[in-house]
């Protein structure tokens, strides 16, 4: 499990588990969790057409998250938010159903796009993602104070001179950029749980808003930690243990709250 060939596993793992803690801590916190969930099943499709095309996997993903941001952003200024982030989803999914009847023979590479390949991890896609986290982070802190205040409530952050729809268009492009990052480690279908579900947990756990950021962030990095650990010992996806081990965090955070509640 900690042979020479599972250093970059690790590595990722905390690289990926760091910025979801980071970036899930606002998709909760301004109710985007069902943003989060379209963007990184909206650029699964960049993948599709990336293989179909013979191109970088990861620019495929890149660039359709940043087509799924663009969709977003354009259809939610003419109408509800709920709804322009549907039909987004719906429209890079028909894409995305496309591009695989024409990729049938990369069976093995879809896959371990959907639900995770973190075992596989080369040394140029680690550099790639300790570069993105460290553009995604270093961000978040540039834009914490109006992305907290935005978050909070629209108006207040208004009277501080902060523009909400700016504000928003910037989030969703550091949540695009980091589905980009995290879809080929975790997989398309569990991204969005690595950052709803600890962060969700660690704001119930403590109200206040840089212990939950910090929870947020250890707990997506001990979901992943375990997450690694069990896929190597059982040879199942990382991802169906992302998934299990980040509900556990939340429904545990849920029973500790009532719990001290009632005491």
């Amino acid at each position: 499990m900690f042979s020479g060939f599972m250093v970059n596993t690790w590595l990722a793992a905390t690289v990926v588990a760091i910025v979801a803690g980071v970036v899930g801590f606002f998709v909760v916190a301004r109710g985007a969790s069902f943003a989060a969930h379209a963007l990184c099943a909206g650029a699964f499709p960049g993948a599709a057409a990336a293989l179909v095309l013979g191109t970088s996997t990861l620019g495929g993903l890149v660039a359709f998250a940043a087509l799924g941001v663009a969709g977003i952003t354009w259809i939610n200024r003419k109408g509800r938010r709920d709804v322009a982030t549907a039909l987004t989803l719906v429209t890079l999914l028909g894409l995305g159903a496309l591009f695989l009847s024409m990729a049938s023979e990369y069976a093995p590479e879809v896959e371990s796009l959907l639900f995770g390949q973190i075992l596989g991890v080369s040394s140029s896609e680690l550099v790639f993602l300790v570069l993105v986290a460290t553009l995604c982070v270093v961000t978040i802190g540039v834009a914490f104070r109006p992305l907290l205040l935005t978050s909070v409530n629209e108006d207040l952050g208004q009277t501080q001179g902060i523009a909400p729809k700016r504000a928003d268009l910037a989030f969703l492009a550091i949540l695009g950029l980091a589905t980009a990052m995290a879809v080929p480690v975790v997989g398309t279908l569990l991204v969005s749980t690595l950052m709803v579900g600890p962060s969700a947990a660690a704001q119930i756990l403590s109200p206040r808003p840089f212990v939950a950021l910090m929870a947020s962030i250890a707990l997506a990095a001990t979901t992943a930690w375990l997450a690694v650990a069990l896929a190597y010992r059982s040879g199942w996806p990382v991802g169906f243990f992302v998934g299990t081990i980040a509900a556990l965090a939340y429904l545990t955070a849920r029973a500790s709250t009532s719990a001290r509640r009632r005491c």
